[in-house]
């Protein structure tokens, strides 16, 4: 409200009223406005929709592919919408669901497309960019149609999208020809383009293609590479291995584009992986005269990529020219070098910097006493890792388990059990909770020395504690049947823990696998029998698996087969080890055809079988043909790539010629193996009586079959009875 006694306010401060002149679409907060010297204001109702007739088929009606099209209500939009296409414009929708829909460009596509006037080129880069895209082949269809219509010119945005769409559909050879197909619309290739392709490629790890795209511009279209896109085909090379490619880079860049201090870093780390010391220290001066003195970080990154790759003498004389070049390590770069030092056994070394390290008062953490520890108990030295230990906590620091378990084990293997259980009891005072690898070694210790009484007295207290023992004396049982000549003392241990109730399926599978190894089978047949006869411990894949080489080595076929048959009743897959000892067992007694059964399952179960059981496969087929030249090509072949023909390929050459063939076929090719001294002259006899023998077989069976043919099988057992 104005005070009567203030001035009026002047004409050129009074409020304008604004002259609109043309039209504008009404809406229910807008009113229709048309224009000229007077305004006329009418709010306008758009009231409601007219409802589409149902004759009208149309797939196409912009208000249900428009979410603002009611502003009063939640826009409903039809379900074959993906969820992640909602953000983009109607029309951009109307166009993906026209392509999905059809899945395949022809009439009734373009029908649909040619509903909307124009498709403007922004509209093509939106459908193209999509997630999920339209398929390629849809894709390209559509690009090339919008490009026909008349007046029109794709944008860049749209190049760049089809781009993108044909590398992530692994069609990295049509994404390069994006440059070609820029030209061929008559734009200017420029340096987005190369960025684009250099991303795409090292985004799919590609960096050859990478490397090609950036070669390609600079010779065919003369785009000169920034260095940031170098530096990215750089880094990508050095990731992949190729450091060749990667220095040939470096220096072709190098004529033209002044390399960043990122450039030599990346550089730097590719020679640090390959160990190439030399051309490190020869990239480091260069660096200093070109760019700048290269940091901490520069050097600590090296370290550490030095450091995995196991190069340690190349680290220690990158660690020298840091000191010269007057850059002080840090923290970081101290853990680096004292955990790589200990891994390589280099512990004087280590433990001088770590005292260095000390001395400078940079902070020590966890991993860096870990690491010296580790290293200690490597080397047969538990005693200084005690010590550092001892540091730690008076550092300030908590041990976890893991280095708890290392010194227990390292002060075991140098004969301190004593000093390692109070490690074990120092373990307990922490509240942490033991695992097989804290007790196995104590065990060992005590096993191995026969103290059996302290043995079972650790055992209780595991119980005490609430632990799975049964668990952790299977661990102590394989670590302490694995050494050498305590296989049979294994058996004793157990035995004892069997009297106490200790026994389960793994403990007896480690007993009887390690007996397997040095040839102990009667005492390992005798644990698979008391596993048949127990309640509790029954037979399972694993002691199968043991047992049908065993029982093939002893020579016991039926047994062999038998176990083989529960197996398979139980649905179980034998080891490739087993299928293996049975079929050379079948092979040998001259069950050919159930060795060539038991490959084709062993193919049909296992997901990588032995490439002799694929050969196998390989010969039968060959056998087809009749031509023993075939055979002998497959031979040749096995022989060329190192694999040893043995009884499986004999009875693969019999089986085959026998069953597809005659067996003068399989004569002829033992002939020329005999020749070429392949065979010799015995195995040349056994194999041809057992070609006979399998020959006679075949034709008993085709008897046997032509006489249940005809239903005489009845007078072929009245007349042997007579017989």
């Amino acid at each position: 409200m104005t005070s009567p006694s203030s001035p009026p306010a002047p004409a050129d401060r009074r409020r304008r009223h604004t002259i609109y002149h043309g039209h504008r679409r009404a809406s229910p907060h807008r009113p229709t406005v048309r224009g000229g010297q007077i305004t006329h204001l009418r709010a306008t109702d758009p009231g409601p929709r007219p409802s589409p007739s149902p004759s009208s088929a149309a797939p196409f009606r912009l208000p249900d592919w428009d979410p603002s099209h009611s502003p009063r209500s939640p826009p409903t939009l039809p379900h074959s919408i993906p969820a992640a296409s909602r953000r983009l414009s109607p029309l951009a929708r109307f166009l993906l669901d026209a392509l999905r829909r059809h899945q395949r460009w022809g009439p009734p596509v373009v029908a649909d497309l040619s509903k909307l006037r124009r498709v403007p080129p922004t509209l093509v880069a939106e459908v193209l960019s999509a997630h999920p895209p339209p398929p390629p082949p849809l894709a390209l269809a559509f690009f090339h149609w919008a490009g026909r219509q008349k007046g029109f010119r794709h944008c860049f945005p749209a190049f760049h999208a089809l781009a993108s769409l044909l590398s992530d559909a692994g069609l990295p050879g049509a994404a390069d020809q994006l440059p070609d197909l820029i030209r061929a619309h008559g734009k200017p290739v420029s340096h987005p383009q190369l960025t684009l392709l250099v991303r795409l490629h090292t985004a799919a790890r590609r960096p050859l293609r990478a490397l090609y795209a950036l070669r390609r511009f600079r010779h065919e279209f003369s785009v000169q590479p920034q260095v940031h896109a170098c530096n990215r085909v750089l880094g990508a090379l050095a990731a992949a291995g190729h450091v060749d490619d990667a220095l040939k880079l470096f220096d072709e860049m190098s004529k033209d584009v002044k390399p960043m201090p990122v450039t030599f870093a990346i550089i730097v780390r590719a020679l640090g992986q390959a160990g190439m010391t030399d051309r490190i220290l020869e990239m480091i001066a260069r660096m200093r005269d070109e760019v700048c003195q290269p940091d901490v970080f520069v050097y600590t990154a090296l370290v550490k990529t030095m450091v995995r790759r196991g190069h340690m003498d190349g680290c220690i004389r990158v660690w020298e020219e840091m000191g010269r070049d007057g850059v002080e390590p840090d923290a970081m770069a101290y853990a680096t070098m004292v955990g790589g030092l200990c891994d390589a056994g280099m512990l004087d070394e280590a433990a001088k910097l770590f005292d260095e390290m000390t001395k400078k008062g940079l902070l020590v953490d966890r991993a860096v006493y870990a690491s010296l520890i580790h290293g200690y108990v490597a080397a047969g030295r538990g005693g200084d890792g005690c010590r550092v230990l001892k540091g730690m906590v008076d550092a300030g620091y908590r041990a976890d388990l893991g280095t708890y378990n290392t010194l227990i084990a390292g002060l075991c293997d140098i004969g301190r059990e004593e000093k390692a259980y109070k490690m074990f009891q120092i373990v307990l005072q922490e509240d942490l909770a033991p695992t097989s690898q804290t007790v196995s070694h104590l065990l060992l210790c005590y096993a191995d020395k026969g103290e059996m009484a302290i043995f079972f007295g650790l055992v209780d207290k595991l119980v005490q504690l609430g632990l799975p023992v049964v668990e952790f004396l299977a661990d102590f049982l394989r670590l302490f049947a694995c050494k050498d000549g305590r296989e049979l003392k294994a058996v004793e241990v157990f035995k004892t823990l069997r009297q106490k109730g200790y026994r389960s399926v793994s403990i007896y599978n480690i007993l009887i696998e390690n007996l397997l190894r040095i040839k102990e089978r009667k005492i390992a047949l005798v644990l698979f029998e008391e596993m048949k006869v127990s309640d509790d411990c029954k037979p399972e894949s694993c002691t199968y698996s043991h047992m049908i080489p065993c029982f093939v080595d002893e020579g016991a076929i039926q047994e062999a087969c038998s176990c083989y048959n529960s197996m398979m009743k139980a649905e179980w897959t034998p080891s490739i080890s087993a299928y293996w000892s049975l079929v050379k067992g079948l092979c040998k007694v001259g069950e050919i055809n159930a060795a060539v059964s038991l490959v084709t399952d062993c193919l049909g179960s296992v997901e990588n079988g032995p490439m002799e059981f694929k050969y196998t496969l390989t010969i039968i087929e060959a056998c087809r043909s009749k031509s023993p030249e075939k055979v002998m090509k497959v031979v040749d072949e096995m022989l060329e790539l190192g694999y040893s023909i043995e009884e499986l390929t004999f009875s693969a050459i019999i089986y085959g010629f026998c069953k597809h063939a005659t067996s003068t076929g399989a004569r002829q090719v033992f002939s020329d193996m005999r020749g070429r001294d392949i065979i010799s002259e015995a195995n040349f006899i056994v194999y041809e009586d057992m070609l006979n023998e399998h020959l006679k077989k075949v034709t008993a069976d085709l008897v046997i079959s032509g006489l249940k043919f005809f239903n005489l099988e009845s007078k072929l057992k009245w007349r042997s009875g007579i017989d």
